[in-house]
């Protein structure tokens, strides 16, 4: 009997145990799965280097090059030898191109327009007071202050009213035809028909010509000397130019342009540098190169320093070691009025002035300045600026310059 028992108590429990497997395979099935780990991938291990014992791989196929084909290092270069390296030639830069400047026979004609706009003041301004019916006192006084405003100067002013008087006075009626007439006469006589105008640029038997440019700072003076190398090219003149100017910056480079563009050479040197030395250079070179004319464009001065313009007469006498200046050429600003004539006395006590440069004459210059500066200094005007092109310095002549102020 407790067999029986022990063996029912025994399948109980093994019916128990197996009731409970199987609840608890069914519940693992129904639970959701849990979130995978992302899978990393171990890099590949690189391949290690043959050992020795192990196969060798079989062999890959690279490119041959012949004995021909590989360069060998250069061998040292010995000790205090000179290492040649080529060097491919740059491009020469292109010259500038040389101009052909303007004739000058009839520039000043051809600049008449620029001139002509002085004539208000001076011109127009005589031949409608001449106009006038009656020629009473208060008229001729018009007159007479007309003269002085355009910087004609007090002593050529009464010496023209004097004549115009005389003359008016014997001719009676006067048309307009016959008044201009009379007033040209008179101008031209005034501003000095018979002078002799002419730059003297013309080479000696032993050398060039020595042309001195000469003035205070701020005329134009450099411009100047380059647009008179224009000038004397066009005249079919050979030119060499003296940078003598090393005081004001660029100067030496201004005057060398202004050299290029007529392919005229120009002699300079360091900038603060001995004025008489360079110009005795340019003067030297001249001579070696056979030039017809050497310009020397000198230091623009105050005629208040006594010491520059000493400087100034040092630079003319060294200049004359090579032989005689031709010509001494002073620039004048035709706007400053009498105060130009103040400057032209002192250079005159210095250097020897034989010809006067009016620049600036165009717009709102005086006329009149061109016969007072004669008068004041006794040589002619021979050059006038009327402008700032490279063409418009013009030789003065008379009968031009006063058909120009007066107008048709």
């Amino acid at each position: 009997m407790e067999y029986v028992i022990l063996a029912v108590v025994i399948a109980v429990v093994a019916v128990g145990a197996i009731a409970g497997l199987v609840v608890s395979g069914r519940r693992r099935q129904q639970l959701p799965p849990k979130s995978q780990a992302p899978v990393i991938t171990a890099p590949k291990p690189t391949p290690a280097e043959p050992q020795v014992g192990d196969e060798s791989a079989p062999p890959t196929e690279e490119p041959r090059r012949t004995v021909e084909e590989v360069q060998l290092p250069a061998e040292p270069a010995a000790p205090g030898a000179v290492e040649v390296v080529e060097v491919e030639p740059a491009e020469a830069e292109a010259a500038p191109a040389v101009e052909v400047p303007e004739p000058t026979a009839g520039r000043l004609v051809r600049l008449r327009s620029r001139l002509s706009r002085s004539q208000n003041s001076l011109g127009k301004g005589l031949l409608s007071l001449l106009s006038r019916e009656h020629l009473d006192e208060d008229t001729w006084e018009e007159i007479e202050e007309t003269l002085l405003t355009a910087d004609v100067g007090v002593t050529p002013t009464q010496e023209l009213v004097e004549r115009l008087r005389t003359r008016v006075k014997v001719l009676g009626t006067r048309t307009p035809e016959e008044l201009r007439a009379l007033l040209r006469e008179e101008l031209v006589e005034l501003v000095g028909k018979d002078a002799d105008r002419v730059v003297r640029s013309t080479k000696h038997e032993d050398g060039p010509a020595v042309v001195l440019v000469v003035g205070v700072n701020g005329v134009g003076k450099t411009t100047t000397t380059g647009k008179l190398a224009r000038v004397l090219v066009a005249d079919g003149r050979t030119v060499v130019l003296g940078a003598a100017d090393t005081f004001r910056a660029a100067a030496a480079d201004q005057l060398q342009t202004w050299g290029e563009r007529v392919g005229a050479r120009t002699v300079r040197g360091p900038e603060g540098g001995d004025p008489a030395s360079i110009a005795f250079d340019a003067v030297k070179e001249g001579i070696a190169e056979g030039v017809d004319t050497v310009l020397i464009d000198t230091a623009g001065r105050l005629h208040t320093k006594t010491g520059l313009m000493d400087e100034l007469g040092k630079v003319k006498r060294v200049v004359e070691k090579h032989g005689p200046v031709d010509e001494v050429l002073l620039v004048l600003d035709a706007t400053t009025g009498q105060n130009g004539l103040i400057q032209a006395r002192v250079f005159a006590e210095v250097v020897d002035i034989t010809g006067i440069v009016l620049t600036k004459l165009d717009g709102t210059a005086k006329g009149g300045i061109v016969v007072a500066v004669q008068r004041e200094l006794g040589v002619p005007v021979k050059l006038i600026g009327l402008g700032e092109g490279a063409d418009d310095l013009a030789p003065f002549e008379p009968g031009a310059f006063v058909d120009a102020l007066i107008g048709d």
